[in-house]
């Protein structure tokens, strides 16, 4: 006798979509918690200590991060492959969710892909602080101007650091973005203040499930 699987609903019973719905906006609908405060300040602070040490090595000069002859990276392509490394996880757990079709995917791609993006412009950081004089970073860019041939030096690393990145995050967003139409036009229905449903209206791109 042949056993039928029977398949268990996404969805539980006692669950309307739009108590999921609701669920899923009240963080977006309500003001933080004071826990959420605390956290948030304690990130700021962080945040702010990082530039500090940034505005440091760039008054003092790259020998403060252990740059010298012949060590002519250190702790920035450290920092920066690792970076990328944490950034292709999340690519390749979305994609194999999708590959795969599985119907529970949504909430883990929404992390996986925002972990891509903001990974990718972490890792973009380091780039732009090893160049040592960061004002100059446009030399990067081939554009007319002054000093010499239009192109820049296509055998410099730096410089495909940032086709590499660029592409990459450019990509990626859109990935994400994509992805998140309907949520927005989920936030735009419900949405209470005009201002908010311009924003989100914006963002949805008009979508109506269609």
């Amino acid at each position: 006798m042949e056993q039928v699987l029977v398949e268990e609903p996404l969805l539980s019973p006692k669950k309307a979509i739009t108590d999921v719905n609701a669920d899923v906006c009240k963080p977006l609908e309500t003001f933080p918690s004071k826990a959420w405060a605390v956290v948030f300040g304690i990130s700021v602070s962080l945040v702010l200590m990082g530039l500090g040490i940034i505005a440091y090595q760039l008054h003092e000069g790259m020998g403060v991060w252990g740059l010298n002859h012949p060590v002519g990276w250190g702790i920035d392509i450290t920092n920066f492959v690792f970076w990328i490394g944490i950034g292709h996880a999340g690519t390749l757990i979305s994609a194999i969710l999708f590959l795969f079709r599985q119907r529970w995917r949504t909430s883990i791609n929404r992390a996986a892909e925002a972990m891509t993006i903001f990974a990718v412009m972490t890792a973009g950081l380091f780039p732009l602080i090893h160049l040592g004089r960061n004002w100059l970073f446009f030399w990067l860019l081939p554009y007319p101007n002054l000093r010499g041939p239009l192109w820049v030096n296509f055998r410099s690393p730096l410089l495909w650091d940032v086709f590499a990145v660029s592409t990459y995050f450019t990509i990626s967003a859109v990935f994400w973005f994509l992805g998140l139409v309907p949520d927005l036009a989920s936030v735009r229905d419900r949405s209470k203040n005009k201002i908010r449903r311009i924003i989100y209206g914006t963002l949805s791109l008009g979508w109506r499930g269609s």
